[in-house]
């Protein structure tokens, strides 16, 4: 299978989900109201609440969402073959991701910009936000300390990207100066800012960093998360418009580039994929895909942490109401462009079969190192430029996203922890400085606890994140239609998807549970949470179920009368 043919079929049903389907959706189910008083101007605090341009809050939105983990998800998941993990990407982004994403945005701004756990208290019961709110909760624990930790690898396995991912922050805040207080036009700060940037790469070629192990008693990779997250805390309580709003931006601008560049690359050397579409020889250790397809590819198919910075974030900086549609259903669409290109790079960026079946030789092994590796080589190919400044670029790119997610995931617990302080009218809790400290030191046990002192192991998250993550987006599209129940529109374009992933999550769960208890040890904390977390979950969906039953009921006596 060539490449090319492969990234025009799968760009071609992304592109047709956003001209089509969304336009429907939003037009005939959520009725987008272009003149509805959104949040950013009813409740504007210039902090969290803030009307922004809908490019410049798509930067946000989808660099938010990306992170590494499109890249993550499917660099791991091609180890059953290609044609899975290309299925589930283009067909999920198109009827599942961008309702999600979209849902989740509409939803939020027509209750007062709140979480889709905090509404769930409106739309469902007192009780059932009580319990999403702790699901919601667990999930941005490990969001935040998986990609600690993969920040924290890439750091150490490329050195050479440490200036250019601390340079972009820099970047930013530099932007958001120039932008809101000099009220400088966007146009040359993002031209300028853009060139630093890449600049800045040949310097990290030039001064690589590496931290000293034993600094402070402690290995290079503990060291790393510290940092990481002393950064994130302090990062997520500035102004969105002084670093998170331009750092999203800016680095969505890295992004359009990096695509642009691998995939003009896949065209311009039109590799053959090496990897089977169906594997017939998965390793040992590789589960079943079945369910665990659809939780190892969460984000860039459909993910519940969308729904969180949809309507933690986003929701409060959208300007029009009609802009949802741009910002959510095209930002999930450019996460699933993001996991297409990275299905492609670690299928066909390797010489030989034998090359790719040495890199997945155990399940787990490829994600973002098949990716850098894979998409070097594509783009030394096609581009003419050495494989190590390419290496280099991508694993910048990769951690640059990640970072965006830590910054929004900090905020967005923050935002958890403060609104359980309203909610039980525990005034300490909505301090955000206490709010910050409670998020990131949960981050951190979960980092250490999982991956011991090193924090090395921390990667062990991942799979539990992904059945976290994706039983979160089945409960989320299931508030969204008991939602559009109780407004008197159709909900099976949001109920179709609910069942299907919830139904793969818990099954993905319930084996998790086995696989977890069977290891024991460093990994019995794990065991617990997703015990919890699938208890929670089961309790959560009874109640939002019974909720839309009644809703139901009350529409056809009322429709009967």
């Amino acid at each position: 299978m060539n490449a090319t043919i492969l990234a025009v079929i799968g760009l071609s049903m992304i592109y047709i989900g956003y001209r089509f389907y969304s336009k429907f959706i939003a037009e005939k189910i959520y009725q987008l109201d272009p003149d509805f008083e959104t949040p950013a101007h009813s409740m504007r605090d210039d902090i969290d609440y803030l009307p922004t341009n809908r490019i410049v809050l798509w930067g946000h939105h989808f660099t938010a969402v990306a992170g590494a983990a499109p890249i993550i998800g499917p660099g791991i998941a091609v180890i059953w073959g290609w044609l899975p993990a290309f299925l589930w990407v283009t067909i999920g982004t198109m009827f599942f991701a961008g309702v999600h994403d979209f849902g989740a945005v509409w939803a939020s701004v027509r209750n007062r910009a709140r979480s889709v756990g905090s509404l769930t208290g409106d739309v469902v019961s007192p009780r059932a936000r009580n319990l999403f709110m702790v699901v919601v909760f667990f999930l941005l624990m490990m969001v935040n300390a998986v990609f600690g930790v993969a920040i924290a690898d890439a750091s150490q396995e490329t050195p050479s990207s440490v200036i250019p991912a601390w340079t972009a922050v820099v970047v930013a805040i530099a932007i958001g100066i120039l932008i809101y207080r000099l009220r400088v036009p966007i146009l040359w700060p993002t031209i300028v800012g853009t060139v630093i940037l890449y600049a800045v790469i040949y310097l990290g070629e030039a001064l690589p960093i590496s931290l000293t192990a034993g600094t402070l008693g402690l290995p290079v990779g503990a060291q790393w998360i510290l940092v990481l997250f002393i950064y994130a805390g302090i990062a997520s309580l500035l102004p969105v418009w002084l670093l998170l709003q331009p750092r999203d931006y800016i680095n969505g601008i890295q992004l359009f580039v990096g695509l642009g560049l691998l995939y003009g690359a896949v065209l311009i050397a039109s590799p053959s994929i090496v990897a089977p579409a169906i594997n017939p020889n998965v390793p040992a250790s590789a589960p079943p895909i079945f369910p665990l397809l659809f939780v190892t590819i969460a984000c860039g198919a459909l993910s519940g942490f969308h729904g969180l910075v949809g309507s933690g974030t986003t929701s409060k900086q959208l300007d029009k109401e009609t802009d949802a549609r741009f910002v959510g259903y095209l930002g999930s669409s450019g996460e699933g462009a993001l996991a297409l290109v990275a299905i492609i790079a670690s299928t066909a960026g390797f010489a030989t079969l034998g090359d790719w079946e040495a890199m997945y030789a155990e399940f787990g092994n490829g994600g973002m190192t098949a990716f850098v590796q894979g998409g070097a080589r594509i783009v030394s190919a096609g581009v003419g430029i050495s494989s190590d400044f390419a290496a280099t670029l991508l694993t910048v790119m990769a951690v640059l996203f990640a970072g965006t997610t830590m910054d929004a995931g900090v905020r967005l617990q923050r935002y958890i922890v403060q609104e359980w302080g309203s909610i039980y009218d525990i005034p300490i809790l909505q301090n955000g400085y206490v709010a910050t400290g409670a998020a990131v030191t949960a981050c951190l046990l979960l980092a250490f606890g999982a991956g011991g002192p090193s924090g090395e192991g921390g990667m062990l998250i991942w799979p539990l994140f992904g059945t976290t993550n994706q039983l979160l987006a089945g409960l989320t599209l299931l508030v969204i239609s008991v939602m559009l129940v109780k407004l008197g529109r159709p909900a099976r374009y949001t109920l179709i998807p609910m069942f299907f992933i919830t139904t793969m999550s818990l099954f993905a769960a319930l084996a998790q549970l086995f696989s977890l208890y069977r290891e024991g040890g460093i990994l019995y904390p794990l065991l617990w949470i997703d015990v919890v977390i699938v208890l929670l979950a089961i309790f959560t969906m009874l109640e939002s179920g019974s909720a839309f039953m009644r809703e139901k009921r009350a529409a056809a006596a009322h429709a009967s009368a």
